[in-house]
């Protein structure tokens, strides 16, 4: 009896194992409706595997605030949980409790007075959920200011038709935009000046009043990295209280600096430590350290989410409370974002946030050293910087220009130009998250030194992408 059979037993022809994609000749794959045939598994993956080579690579994409690192045994534990519909809390009542879990660990994170005291291991009785991002949780959020004014306003007993305002900086995300049109709330935006480029107390009270169900702060804008002073908003607010009798929460929008002031700004008090912080939210996403999309918020304490806006579902004989916009996802960035938090603990996290913010630091003074940018945030706040050219008449050239040029080598860096008010500054933004080495941080520096000169001399007389003697030719 023999112990192997023949190759052509096992594999069949030959040629049925070359990959059609390249070996083969093929009808044209349509594009834009269904191929009238199936194809084998490896062809269809192939297929799109090509395409999807053209993309960025997504550890230089220095654009964007979202992970694009995590260890293998985080991608795995994922992969574990891809099939797990998150919303049925019957059939995966364990994911439900990683759920509730990591809403205490954010709530005792952020001093949420309903938040386990420290070093117990009891559960809490934290207000908040799990969400697919940052602008779902924006969007939780602002409907709870809506319908706490609304039950005021009943309270009260005024009827009238007046429209509810929310005042915000216009750097926020445009999330709050949509809310506010969606749920026809007017959207009190705060221009940017220079010297002030996001929202501050004093501007945010003037906007105020009785029709304002609340004022957004955002905790690092995406615009420079910065924070905004809660504390001296709802200082603000509490002496606008005074004059006026009207008493307007506050909504931390903490996409960002929610999951890095913790750990790199412990004594700022920006958290539930402010009375008037009624919620905040953030995304486990981004300086959370998880694959895209999941966010959170949390709610002081349960007062601060009117029961009108909570749904009951069946929850292992009981009922679980649930509230949120999406229904079906998987439940593979919830289990994701637990082990991060057992994984790394409150030391990790800040050894990783601080390892980020010393690159962004170092980033900033070699930039700021060159002599043509001017830096507008140095990584102070989050792990990023944004600069602009010092004289954009005299170099001649924009920071479009040298953000093209910095893509031709891979490097993903944005040029944008700064809202209404002051659209005439633009500017580079770097965001350093984790995977992103001091090693590679040399690299950009490099680069960025040679496209700046490359530019300059430009101005003279056209000028290669690479310098002379590190072009590459064709050689035999």
């Amino acid at each position: 009896m023999p112990l192997h059979a023949k190759v052509d037993e096992i594999h069949g022809p030959a040629e049925l194992t070359i990959n059609p994609v390249f070996c083969q000749e093929v009808p044209p794959v349509p594009r834009h409706q269904l191929p009238a045939e199936s194809m084998a598994p490896d062809t269809a993956l192939q297929l799109i595997r090509d395409e999807l080579i053209l993309d960025g690579n997504a550890r230089l994409n220095l654009a964007t605030f979202v992970t694009t690192w995590m260890e293998p045994q985080a991608e795995q534990l994922m992969q574990d949980c891809l099939s797990k519909n998150m919303i049925d809390k019957d059939e995966y009542p364990q994911t439900a409790e990683l759920e509730r879990r990591c809403v205490n660990i954010l709530a005792h994170l952020w001093h949420a007075p309903s938040a386990a005291p420290a070093g117990s291991d009891e559960g809490g009785a934290a207000t908040g959920c799990s969400t697919t991002g940052s602008s779902e949780a924006c969007m939780l959020g602002g409907l709870a200011l809506l319908w706490r004014w609304r039950a005021a306003r009943a309270a009260a007993g005024k009827t009238g038709p007046e429209q509810p305002n929310l005042v915000m900086g216009a750097n926020v995300q445009v999330c709050w935009e949509k809310f506010c049109r969606y749920w026809q709330v007017e959207p009190r935006l705060v221009p940017m000046e220079p010297g002030r480029l996001h929202l501050t107390g004093p501007e945010a009270a003037v906007r105020c009043d009785e029709n304002t169900i609340g004022v957004v702060a955002v905790l690092g804008s995406t615009m420079d990295g910065s924070y905004e002073p809660v504390a001296e908003i709802a200082a603000a607010l509490d002496a606008h209280q005074e004059q006026t009798g009207q008493d307007i929460p506050v909504h931390v929008d903490g996409a960002s600096g929610a999951f890095v002031a913790p750990f790199l700004a412990p004594d700022l008090e920006w958290d539930f430590r402010v009375p008037r912080v009624a919620s905040i939210n953030t995304s486990g996403h981004k300086f959370g350290l998880v694959y895209p999309g999941v966010g959170w918020i949390v709610w002081r304490d349960a007062a601060a989410l009117p029961d009108d806006l909570i749904f009951n579902v069946n929850y292992l004989g009981g009922e679980m409370p649930t509230f949120a916009l999406n229904f079906s996802r998987p439940g593979s960035q919830v289990a994701a974002q637990y082990y991060n938090f057992l994984r790394l603990g409150f030391e990790g996290y800040r050894e990783v946030q601080r390892t980020c913010q010393e690159v962004a630091r170092y980033l900033a003074a070699e930039i700021g050293a060159m002599g043509p940018y001017e830096l507008l945030s140095d990584g102070s706040d989050l792990p990023v910087l944004a600069f602009r050219l010092a004289d954009p008449q005299k170099s001649g050239y924009s920071v479009f220009d040298l953000s093209e040029r910095l893509r031709q080598r891979g490097w993903l860096v944005p040029a944008y130009t700064f809202p209404e008010n002051m659209q005439d500054v633009a500017v580079l933004r770097i965001v350093v998250r984790f995977g992103f080495s001091r090693d590679l941080a040399e690299l950009l520096i490099e680069d960025l030194r040679v496209q700046v000169k490359a530019l300059e001399a430009a101005q003279h007389e056209p000028v290669p992408l690479f310098p002379e003697g590190q072009r590459s030719a064709f050689a035999h």
